[in-house]
């Protein structure tokens, strides 16, 4: 059974990529065409009123010199773990075919030593699980299955907690922009609150700081939920793929190693197992 397939997950990350490039064109280009198609009448004001700012200067200005280095530190540290989890959670790097290729050579050769070895020296998802489990493989293979997929577990388990910084910051992005939305309302209402005729400028000023801290607290919540989905589910199939073929290496090298035995004259060597020859290094 063949389960080494290709991971689809760069295909998600260029279509994400891509599909932020093309709204942050929308975004940027678009008022800027607006702008200079929009025919207006002539008036009077038009001697004193300023050409709208850039869009992408106008965030940068509205976010604020607190919040503005807070959303990048934290949006930069979600590129990293998306980044990390992407190396990491691919198919190819839990199970790797050439390490599978020359585990099931080493035990049909019946070197069952040297297969331990195999597995030792490499960090591989797969690797980690049948070094456990060829550990307690000497008492039988009902215990070295449930000491496989103990570790099977474990192994997931430790893969999880990055994921878990993904899932907590598409959580307290919205929370972020809910208090940016907070303090910039608290800015409006204080220069509506100093009494006579307030400054537009002003009140634009807070209102916008509200709006555009709200915008990046949501732009950087949407990416980690997708993302934290995304690995959830590719994590639940690596470890049904890890399981169910660190089970069939196991189950192969426990019977390859009875008919050792049982091609044996010695009435030590029938009863010996595939642990003992594995696990002992005066064995093999």
């Amino acid at each position: 059974m063949r389960i080494f397939r290709r991971s689809g997950l760069d295909g998600w990350v260029l279509c994400g990529l891509l599909v932020v490039f093309v709204a942050g064109t929308y975004l940027t280009v678009l008022p800027q065409t607006v702008y200079a198609q929009e025919e207006r009448k002539p008036d009077a004001d038009d001697s004193t009123r300023k050409e709208p700012p850039n869009l992408f200067v106008h965030l940068l200005e509205s976010v604020g010199w607190f919040f503005g280095p807070m959303l990048f530190i934290v949006s930069i540290t979600l590129v990293t773990f998306i980044v990390l989890l992407a190396m990491d959670l691919r198919m190819g790097a839990a199970i790797p075919p050439l390490f599978v290729d020359d585990f099931t050579d080493l035990v049909n050769k019946r070197q069952f030593k040297q297969a331990f070895e195999l597995c030792r020296n490499d960090n591989s998802y797969l690797a980690r699980v049948l070094t456990a489990g060829m550990g307690r493989l000497q008492y039988g293979i009902e215990d070295a299955r449930e000491c496989a997929m103990h570790q099977v577990e474990s192994v997931k388990a430790s893969k999880e907690q990055l994921n878990n910084f993904v899932a907590t910051i598409g959580t307290l992005g919205p929370l972020v922009g809910l208090v940016g939305t907070v303090f910039g309302m608290i800015e409006a209402f204080r220069e509506l609150s100093a009494g006579g005729q307030p400054r537009p400028e002003r009140l634009a000023a807070g209102i916008s700081h509200a709006l555009v801290v709200t915008l990046f607290g949501i732009a950087l919540s949407v990416p980690a939920i997708f993302c934290h989905t995304l690995f959830k589910n590719r994590l639940t199939r690596i470890q049904m793929d890890v399981a169910n073929l660190a089970d069939d290496l196991l189950t192969q090298m426990y019977h390859n190693s009875r008919r050792a035995a049982s091609g044996t004259p010695s009435p030590d060597a029938r009863t010996s197992s595939t642990a003992t020859q594995a696990a002992d290094p005066r064995t093999g």
